[in-house]
């Protein structure tokens, strides 16, 4: 019901790190889908309040989504709306599964109903408070949103029969809902008591919606139909099974009871197995307060564009952004980290050694196995070439990259990847540091040699992390990639090798040319404020 934020950017970027993850280690074919939930009492007030039509509304907030997804570089496939015909044509075949198997039946419905949550919410979820005008009223704990008593005849959903095939599925699946503070959190919601669902709203209420089939008088409840675009973006109920139940549902925790749930019994009910895997985040808050429009502090994600580039401000996202707790938002921290860890860490080594001034015939350099020998204890490097025994600890850190990037990325952790890899960046730079291949000197050819080797390393170090990087940052890993000479089809995971010669096997990069030089890899970033000073100079 508004334009997208840095929340919903969030989710964007993990679920598009996880797809391009997969797709880098060749797991076969990926879809990554994302689009709008467009129906609603929300949407049709704010619609109202706009002083336009809800079809209107979507159209344009859609647009804003989409745009904002594509200028983040999202790499979707798929963009589901659900006011789309096709989309439509799935909920009610949904419907009538629950319906022809007994899941549904007709009664009356009373309760406090959050408007802005969509949902009725018990007694132990809501706040005394006092309106704008003084008044009391109640609220929901969650959001601070009002809440309004309503009283229907709905259809409702038999959710307590569901209990137990949900415990089992949970109990049979540790992994299904991630990470594990959320997993808990929905075994102890089935400890409680759960009531049936109301999965319907009186038409001349809510006509904003999917009306229920062979039934006019009421419209299908706005959770239902968007679970549904699951399936529908898969051609349910046709084509569905080609790719059905392997998805990997990516949630914030504020609708984490409608996905974990309300969503898997739907399916059982439906005859439909859970999702494969649920990942669940936490939010963004802005200099410690949550992000609302009455505060005025909600986050534009095109300005950060602007401000810090896509790149840079994925990388900010999801090096910083903790699945399981609230991570804070403020400029200075942006600027500090991207510059830190992106502008002088990883541009700085690269730009370092492939200077011409090191590196004057650009290429990438020969590896001396006299220079560092392969050993099997690092305590063994007394009088074994030129490699200390920091040099051995830190090329085993670098190996093992690869493996705790595909373990952190599996356990939903991408924020662990991207820590390892920058405390790696840091080792490079301090190998390259403590060695000063400046001051070696190239006509004495055992110097030339050790020379090589220290470039050779460094070379294969930053190639490792241009390709494990590629899910985050992909402009600036292909821009490291291309000056390292690193073609397209040398840049999945499945075969990344690192330092082959160090253990006796060829190197494919070895005396080969390296790509043209296209500039500072990213430049440094100016605090908002100075930078704006800097323009108004100009």
């Amino acid at each position: 019901n508004g334009p997208p934020h840095i929340g919903h950017l969030y989710s964007a970027l993990l679920a598009d790190a996880l797809h391009r993850y997969r797709g880098l280690c060749g797991a076969g074919p990926g879809r990554l889908s994302t689009g709008t939930d467009e129906h609603g009492l929300k949407i049709q007030q704010a619609a109202a309040a706009a002083g336009t039509s809800p079809p209107e509304l979507c159209e344009r907030v859609s647009g804003l989504f989409r745009r904002a997804l594509a200028r983040a570089a999202v790499s979707f496939t798929d963009f589901t709306r659900t006011s789309a015909p096709g989309h439509q044509r799935a909920v009610r075949h949904f419907w009538g599964a629950l319906r022809d198997r007994g899941a549904l039946y007709k009664g009356a419905y009373e309760g406090w109903y959050c408007t802005a949550e969509e949902s009725f919410l018990p007694p132990g979820q809501l706040a005394e408070r006092r309106d704008a005008q003084g008044r009391p009223c109640k609220v929901s704990v969650e959001t601070g949103h009002q809440v309004h008593w309503t009283k229907e005849e709905n259809y409702m959903f038999r959710l307590s029969a569901f209990r137990d095939p949900m415990w089992k599925w949970l109990r049979n699946n540790p992994h299904a809902i991630s990470p594990d503070p959320f997993y808990q959190h929905v075994l102890r919601w089935l400890e409680e008591d759960l009531p049936d669902l109301s999965v319907s709203r009186e038409r001349s209420r809510l006509h904003w919606g999917i009306p229920v089939p062979g039934d006019s008088t009421q419209t299908i409840y706005v959770w239902v139909d968007a679970l549904v675009n699951y399936l529908s973006v898969l051609g349910y109920p046709e084509t569905h099974g080609e790719w059905w139940p392997a998805a990997h549902h990516v949630v914030g925790k504020d609708i984490l009871k409608f996905h974990a749930v309300y969503w898997p019994a739907l399916l059982m009910a439906a005859g439909l197995p859970p999702p494969e895997r649920i990942f669940v985040h936490s939010h963004w808050t802005v200099h410690g307060q949550k992000m609302s429009k009455s505060l005025g502090n909600v986050i534009d994600p095109f300005t950060c564009f602007g401000q810090y580039t896509v790149d840079g401000f994925r990388y900010f996202l999801l090096r910083q952004g903790v699945p399981e707790r609230d991570c804070d938002y403020y400029d200075e921290k942006v600027v500090k980290l991207v510059n830190s860890e992106l502008a002088d860490a990883l541009g700085g080594l690269l730009n370092r050694s492939t200077a011409l001034s090191i590196n004057p015939s650009n290429t990438y350099p020969c590896f001396s196995e006299s220079c560092f020998p392969k050993i099997l204890d690092s305590r063994e490097t007394e009088g074994m070439g030129r490699a200390s025994a920091e040099d051995y600890d830190f090329v085993a850190s670098v190996a093992s990259l690869p493996q705790q990037v595909a373990g952190y990325f599996e356990g939903f952790q991408i924020y662990k990847a991207l820590e390892c890899i920058a405390v790696c960046v840091r080792q490079t730079n301090s190998f390259f540091q403590r060695h000063r291949p400046w001051k070696l000197n190239r006509k004495d050819p055992t110097e030339q040699l050790w020379l090589d080797t220290i470039i050779h390393v460094t070379l294969e170090c930053l190639r490792v992390f241009g390709t494990l990087l590629q899910p985050v940052i992909p402009h600036i890993a292909d821009k490291l990639l291309s000056r390292l000479a690193v073609e397209p089809e040398e840049r999945g995971l499945s075969n990344l090798r690192f330092l082959p010669r160090y253990n006796g096997q060829p190197c494919p990069f070895e005396g080969r040319q390296l790509g043209p030089d296209t500039g500072v890899l990213f430049h440094r970033l100016e605090k908002s404020g100075q930078h704006q000073t800097e323009t108004r100079k100009l």
